[in-house]
Formats: structure tokens, sequence, C-alpha cells
């Protein structure tokens, strides 16, 4: 039986071989960027979940206590990056932000409608509830707050917090 001479075939070979490579980095090339559009897109997508829940919130607020010129409408929780930075941790992503500004939110709603020349009786309460406070089951992790800084201006409660992914003390 005798075998064809590959010596014609070998260029065409050497053609399709890097065709095929070209086609699979390409596919790569294409898949790292559709996955990165998809990330930026959540991350947007619950940026305005939170804005919008936020503004829904502060409409409803303003209709209850719009005959009311001293008391607190609405509560902003900023989360503070530096702590994070300096000691080496990873900073948060913007969904587990807004998840834990959420949280913080929820366990701060009883400052709601209440006068702001009475928040100093309810404050040091409030930073001691919150102080060391453990969320648990935000996307899988524990994270431990600490109330920073509590301002109203504005009618409006301003709370800056750090927060510390939680590690479990040795038993």
């Amino acid at each position: 039986m005798r075998l064809p001479p590959f010596d014609r075939y070998v260029r065409g070979l050497q053609l399709c071989g890097v065709l095929l490579v070209g086609m699979i980095v390409g596919a790569a090339v294409y898949n790292s960027i559709f996955i990165a559009r998809f990330e930026a897109l959540i991350v947007l997508k619950s940026e305005l979940e939170a804005r919008l829940e936020q503004y829904e919130q502060d409409i409803e607020l303003l209709n209850q206590y719009k005959n009311k010129h001293s008391v607190i409408k609405s509560i902003k929780p900023r989360i503070e990056q530096e702590a994070g930075l300096q000691t080496g941790r990873p900073r948060l992503d913007q969904v587990t932000e807004t998840e834990l500004i959420k949280k913080i939110k929820a366990d701060l709603g009883s400052f709601l409608g209440k006068s702001i020349y009475e928040i100093d009786s309810d404050a040091s309460l409030v930073r001691r509830l919150l102080s060391r406070m453990v969320y648990s089951d935000v996307y899988g992790k524990e994270y431990s707050i600490e109330v920073k800084t509590m301002l109203v201006a504005d009618n409006v409660l301003y709370v800056w917090v750090t927060v510390r992914e939680y590690t479990k003390p040795p038993a």
C-alpha cells in the first residue's frame, strides 16, 4: 500500500493549525471582554437598585414627615475604605457594600421620625448595639461593623462605619 506524499500538505496543515489557535485565542479574548462587561453591568444594577430603594424611602418619609421640620427623614450609612487599605485587607466589592448598607439601614430604622434634638439619648445605645455587630450570610461571608461617627445634617443621619471580615475566635 502506498502512502500519499504529505510534503504537499504541510503548508496547508500549518495554516489550519494557526487558524485553529487564532480561533481559540480570539474566543478567550472575547469571553474575557464579555465577562468584564457583564460584571460591570451587575455592579451598575446593584448601585441603581440601592439608589432606587433609597429614593423610594426618601419619598415615602418626606410625605410622612412633610409638616415636621426637625426630625430625621433618612439614614445614609457610609463605609470607610481606608481601614481595609492600610491593614492589607482586600476591598469590599460594590455588591457586598450595597447589601451591608441595606442591613445597617434596617438596624438604624428606629431613628427615622425622631427629633434631631433628642438623638443624643439614643446614639450611645445604638453605638453599643452596633459596635462589633456581626452580619452573617452576606454572600457566604460574615462581616463585623464598628460605628465610627454619627452626624445629623439637613434632617439626614449620616453614619460612618468600618467593616471587617469576621473571623471566629478560637474556642
